[in-house]
């Protein structure tokens, strides 16, 4: 499933094709993804100018300019996909069956949500009402944001006993951070993901909310990791699986440790039902 950093690159993505344009033809194929599509959702957007785009944590936000924000999410395998516009005597490729919804502009370019196991989602709701919807009410800071940092990080992990990397899986302490970027931000920390989350308070803390931030970033420069069905809205492919520390690498040497031994080797654990990647030798 695509993270923060994905989720980004694809907001990135369809600005220049979306921010300022009017959405000229929407063309609705399904009535439900993951959930319900709003009702009459093609119709009210249609004709809209879209203001600007933003994200939330893994939600890709669309600012109309009646008020309304349409937004969604990904899933575990969705996509969107520009078509450039085409001249006259040319025609574009014909629809996937999983393509469930097509977004035309009046510049031309066609937007295309696939979708083959429809765990994604769309919504519609009012600007004002925005982060009261269900989806962002309980959501922690954006790591990448002024509000996450070393003394905000420690208050929201103090007192809890569940694992660190539960804690950061956990949407309602920080926001975006999936299974990846996870996994690599307590390696290069040097922070066991089976310590208790709370235990990780101070310089510690410090520590890993500035990783985080780094670890994002840097993927965000890579245009994300390309992991089974994820690609950029371009269609090209991020490349920051090239750069994972410790993600997939069970089995292989720690390049944090500088000697070979039996601990220093990646360990793969699961850890409420997802596989963790850590270094025993340099991770306590």
């Amino acid at each position: 499933m695509p993270e923060l950093p994905e989720v980004e690159t694809v907001m990135r993505g369809l600005r220049p094709s979306l921010e300022g344009r009017l959405f000229r033809k929407v063309i609705q194929r399904r009535d439900k993804l993951r959930f319900p599509l709003p009702e009459n959702f093609a119709q009210r957007i249609t004709g809209r100018r879209v203001v600007k785009l933003a994200r939330r944590a893994k939600y890709v936000l669309i600012y109309l300019d009646d008020g309304m924000v349409f937004f969604f999410h990904l899933g575990m395998s969705g996509r969107m996909t520009i078509l450039p516009r085409v001249t006259s005597g040319e025609q574009r490729p014909d629809l996937d069956p999983h393509d469930h919804v097509i977004f035309e502009t009046d510049e031309g370019e066609e937007i295309r949500y696939c979708d083959p196991r429809r765990f994604g989602m769309m919504d519609l709701v009012a600007e004002a009402d925005l982060f009261q919807h269900k989806a962002f009410r309980d959501i922690g800071p954006e790591p990448l944001g002024n509000g996450f940092n070393g003394p905000i990080f420690s208050d929201r992990l103090k007192n809890k006993k569940n694992s660190i990397k539960a804690a950061l899986l956990d949407q309602r302490v920080v926001a975006g951070i999936g299974n990846i970027y996870a996994c690599e931000a307590l390696y290069l920390s040097r922070i066991s993901p089976e310590r208790s989350a709370g235990s990780v308070q101070g310089a510690e803390a410090d520590l890993l909310a500035t990783t985080i931030k780094s670890v994002l970033t840097r993927a965000i420069e890579a245009g994300g990791s390309s992991l089974r069905d994820y690609v950029q809205a371009t269609g090209e492919l991020g490349y920051f699986q090239h750069s994972w520390a410790v993600y997939g690498r069970e089995g292989e040497p720690c390049r944090q440790c500088g000697e070979e031994t039996e601990a220093s080797v990646i360990t793969r654990v699961q850890q409420s039902g997802r596989s963790t990647f850590f270094c025993p030798g340099c991770q306590h």
